[in-house]
């Protein structure tokens, strides 16, 4: 199965769509909870880093027979200290996404504790592609 999704800046209204999406059909496909929460808890930090922090972009998402694999790939500003970015408490949210409760830098280390696999690619002022994968087990 494949799902595709569009992320658009600053839209924390339709954040957390993809997640929903894939946490209804991984149900459906009887995984196992404890998978379902690792899955969605990652999905749901990439959704919110991409739109808090990028200009838009896309999330590609493949289910098969014992694993997803999910690419969020933005168009940004990229990640300009990855070490950093993943200490958890770090944060270069603005002060207006802080305000509406984000930003409070676990995205990155929630993403690496929530997955089997996490792969970052980074190019400052062009953007960011993160693929996790996580094995299911049903």
């Amino acid at each position: 199965m494949h799902y595709t999704f569009d992320i658009e800046k600053g839209n924390f209204t339709n954040a957390g769509n993809a997640s929903g999406s894939v946490k209804k059909t991984l149900k459906q496909l009887n995984v196992d909870p404890a998978s379902i929460k690792r899955i969605v808890v990652a999905l749901y930090e990439a959704e919110i880093n991409a739109v808090a922090h990028a200009y838009g972009g896309k999330i590609d998402i493949d289910i098969d027979g014992d694993k997803i694999v999910m690419v969020v790939a933005d168009q940004g500003p990229g990640i300009p200290n990855i070490e950093l970015a993943m200490t958890e408490g770090y944060s270069t949210a603005s002060q207006k996404v802080r305000e509406m409760g984000f930003g409070a830098g676990m995205g990155l280390p929630n993403m690496k504790k929530n997955t089997d696999k996490l792969d970052i690619q980074t190019e400052l002022g062009v953007g960011t592609t993160i693929t996790m994968t996580v094995f299911l087990k049903n």
